[in-house]
């Protein structure tokens, strides 16, 4: 890769990490992005709009640490079932909302 596609992952993830800050809810954000990357997977890409998109861009936008951290509080209370609940829910709809993202991509093309 060129310095040039360092310099605009570098850009995505800063504009990932910019737009996380205003949206202050784990669950959203990773729908809004499971979305997002199921459209963009779908679509032929090139290898460095690829890696700027889901490497820089999505990768600080969905962050996965925010997701751990929110599994985390609920682990630390000591309710267990409540955590085994949400994180199979959470790692299923996000499953569901990629695929929602890839299908409605491959509709509109």
């Amino acid at each position: 890769m060129k310095i040039k596609s360092f310099i605009y992952i570098i850009l995505a993830c800063y504009l990932g990490t910019f737009l996380r800050l205003f949206i202050n809810n784990n669950f959203i954000i990773s729908i809004i992005g499971s979305f997002l990357v199921g459209f963009f997977i779908s679509q032929r890409l090139s290898y460095s709009t690829e890696k700027i998109l889901l490497s820089g861009f999505f990768s600080c936008f969905t962050s996965f640490s925010g997701f751990i951290y929110f599994l985390h509080k609920i682990f630390h209370q000591g309710d267990w079932l409540k955590f085994i609940i949400l994180c199979n829910l959470i790692i299923i709809v996000n499953l569901f909302t990629m695929y929602f993202g890839f299908w409605i991509s491959r509709k509109i093309t």
